[in-house]
């Protein structure tokens, strides 16, 4: 909501949407900036402090933006308080999954059981993930219909302040190690598995983006720009049951396999971008694009889960959310320049591109990580 609601918000007081953007572009940037950072002080301190500050700041911060964003203001100003409100924001969704491996480690059951728990919460959380890009946008829409853009941003900063801090003191807050308990740990956070699994969610990340843009630029060439949107949203959806489907994987299938068979289908499953010229065969492809998103960012966040020292789940899972924010910002820049120069065409090769670089690293970094050894066992 924030992202969005920001965009629509400066776009509507400045008359300006390259200022809009810029204000949205710098909520995003700083807050891909600062998640591991936020990532890092949940491990050492613990999760309850770190959100619940965090909580607090994000919604002062998007209320803040509120104030500012006048058609008076200097733009300068409404950006700055913009990239602060993004720093400020929590990592709510990264955090949620540190919690699923102590959670099942506390339930009934052989380790092969308490594992297909974890994969079963992952399942879970992406597809939470998926969901909230297709309500939070649409809840920006009715709300800007309904009162306005800034009612909007202010209704996010409420819901942020609710269960922001809802989530810092949920007490299973307290089955999460701190890393101070576990500084032996420390020297095996970071791998070659881990940078991969970094490089792989900026691949997302810039399917994401790219993805967004061409579907604005053709909505607007067809005269329907205000479905750009909800055609967008409409890549949650096979992410979404796909997301919940494979929890009926066998445990025999290692992740490593997950991500590249995954990320395979992006690939297969992004290249009929090219030939789209119309809406309907765009929502035709993007419904089935969105079946292999689920799996392909699911296996990379299970595989940092298990890769990592649980002193460090944390920080891993922000960076992986910052390499998705910056992946995002950067899909989105690269295609918006090349559909300024042919149309949507050249920007969804940007996003093919995206997604066959993710079954090439997928492909050549296998091996690494089928031998990565499991930390976390």
């Amino acid at each position: 909501m924030s992202q969005l609601g920001t965009l629509v918000m400066v776009s509507e007081a400045s008359g300006r949407y390259a200022w809009g953007g810029a204000a949205a572009g710098a909520l995003a940037i700083a807050n891909a900036v600062g998640a591991p950072v936020a990532g890092l002080l949940a491990d050492r301190i613990g999760q309850r402090p770190v959100v619940v500050v965090q909580s607090i700041l994000g919604a002062l911060g998007l209320i803040s933006l509120v104030v500012v964003t006048t058609p008076e203001a200097p733009r300068t100003l409404i950006v700055a308080v913009a990239a602060v409100t993004g720093l400020m924001l929590p990592q709510v969704g990264p955090l949620a999954r540190v919690r699923w491996r102590p959670i099942t480690e506390h339930s009934e059951g052989d380790p092969v059981r308490r594992r297909r728990l974890v994969d079963a919460a992952f399942s879970y959380e992406g597809a939470a993930d998926e969901a909230s890009f297709v309500l939070g946008p649409a809840l920006i829409g009715v709300l800007g219909v309904l009162v306005d853009p800034a009612g909007a941003v202010v209704t996010a900063g409420v819901v942020l302040a609710v269960f922001g801090t809802w989530f810092a003191v949920h007490p299973t807050v307290r089955l999460v190690k701190r890393a101070a308990a576990h500084a032996a740990e420390d020297h095996r956070f970071w791998s070659v598995a881990f940078v991969v699994l970094i490089g792989a969610q900026f691949c997302a990340g810039t399917l994401f983006g790219s993805i967004q843009t061409g579907t604005t630029v053709l909505a607007t060439a067809a005269g329907q720009a205000g479905l750009a949107g909800l055609i967008h949203a409409c890549l949650g959806i096979g992410s979404v049951i796909a997301g919940l489907a494979i929890t009926a994987l066998p445990e025999r299938i290692l992740y490593a396999t997950r991500m590249l068979v995954a990320a395979a289908a992006l690939f297969a499953l992004a290249v009929p971008l090219w030939w789209v010229d119309s809406l309907p065969a765009l929502v035709a492809v993007i419904v089935v694009l969105g079946f292999a998103v689920a799996p392909y960012m699911i296996s990379n966040f299970a595989l940092a889960g298990i890769l990592v020292p649980l002193s460090g789940v944390g920080t891993a899972m922000t960076f992986l959310a910052a390499a998705t924010g910056l992946g995002y910002a950067t899909g989105a820049a690269v295609a918006g320049r090349a559909a300024d120069a042919g149309g949507h065409q050249p920007a969804f090769l940007v996003t093919i591109c995206a997604a066959g670089g993710a079954f090439v690293l997928a492909l050549l970094a296998n091996p690494v990580l089928r031998r990565a050894r499991v930390v976390n066992a």
